[in-house]
């Protein structure tokens, strides 16, 4: 499945629900509309409880998702009539692993960005008031010249994991979604001289696209052999295979389950792939700017597209 969060044009309320590829263009499936037509009154009605609601709720979801032109046809809603939200608005915890690509880690070690390679994953937390949709547009603050492009493949947890071990860390995982960490670099090159782990630089309002879906583990071939790819105004700037990690998901999930609880609805962000605008010798030209579109794909599944504004 493909499950999304959104709210449909004119509304402020955010639903969830599933987007179908659709010969004559994609469509989305409401659970609300569904519950009600199958009298299902206590359907979550956010992405979070869907998920902490367990895998009965999950099943219920696949077999509308399967009956959809059969017998819900009616129900179904034009894809261009919704705005996306981040599929996962409110997660208790969003850490985004550091230091993961052995590609990236090469940039980082040339531009001072670290000055050596964990020994162990580490992370920091995305916050949730940074997030923003599929086809967002988000504003490069005042001031800011070096805003980078960071295409993640994110792994939301499905239920609770304490003390999980690696060859069980795949059970843990509802599906797959792509983080575009947007990472001024401005701020970012500053916290590092000071020691500052906050990562102002990655949290500023809006630089935390998220999307637009999550993809069910279950049309994921092989998590460890995905293409992340990058581009900007349709020019490929990045494209890196999830064999470059350094820490798989097995390996990050066993390391912070082992005293805190990870809940569903958590969410692990993988890293970022070699590419980046700051590793290159001529970063400034590559820096994003207002009037750039920029779509971050797990190549031949789903892609999120981000358009960098200026100020109003």
């Amino acid at each position: 499945m493909r499950l999304i969060t959104f709210t449909r044009l004119g509304s402020t309320t955010p639903e969830i629900g599933a987007r179908l590829a659709l010969p004559a263009g994609d469509r989305i499936l409401p659970f609300a509309d569904v519950a009600r037509l199958d009298c299902q009154a206590s359907f979550p009605s956010s992405m979070k409880a869907f998920l902490n609601a367990g895998a009965g709720v999950m099943s219920k979801a696949q077999q509308w998702v399967l009956k959809a032109i059969t017998q819900y046809s009616e129900l179904l809603i034009d894809a261009d009539s919704i705005a996306y939200l981040p599929p996962m608005m409110d997660a208790e915890k969003f850490l985004c692993v550091g230091k993961n690509y052995r590609t990236h880690l090469e940039e980082l070690k040339r531009t001072n960005l670290i000055k050596e390679i964990p020994q162990e994953p580490t992370s920091f937390i995305k916050l949730n008031s940074c997030l923003s949709g599929h086809n967002a547009k988000v504003i490069r603050p005042k001031g800011i010249t070096k805003l980078d492009y960071e295409p993640e493949l994110v792994f939301v947890i499905g239920k609770r994991a304490l003390g999980a071990q690696k060859d069980e860390a795949m059970s843990y995982v509802a599906g797959v979604t792509i983080l575009n960490d947007l990472t001024c670099r401005d701020l970012q090159l500053k916290e590092v001289a000071s020691g500052s782990r906050f990562w102002t630089g990655k949290n500023i309002p809006g630089f935390g696209p998220l999307g637009p879906e999550i993809v069910t583990i279950d049309e994921i071939p092989d998590v460890y052999n995905l293409w992340m790819t990058c581009s900007v105004n349709g020019q490929e700037r990045m494209r890196v295979n999830t064999q470059d990690q350094i820490w798989k998901i097995s390996d990050i999930l066993e390391h912070f389950s082992r005293f805190i609880p990870i809940e569903a609805g958590d969410m692990f962000s993988t890293g970022a792939p070699g590419g980046v605008a700051v590793g290159k010798d001529n970063a400034d030209e590559f820096y994003l700017k207002p009037g750039d579109v920029v779509e971050c794909s797990i190549e031949g599944i789903t892609t999120l597209r981000t358009t960098i504004v200026e100020p109003t």
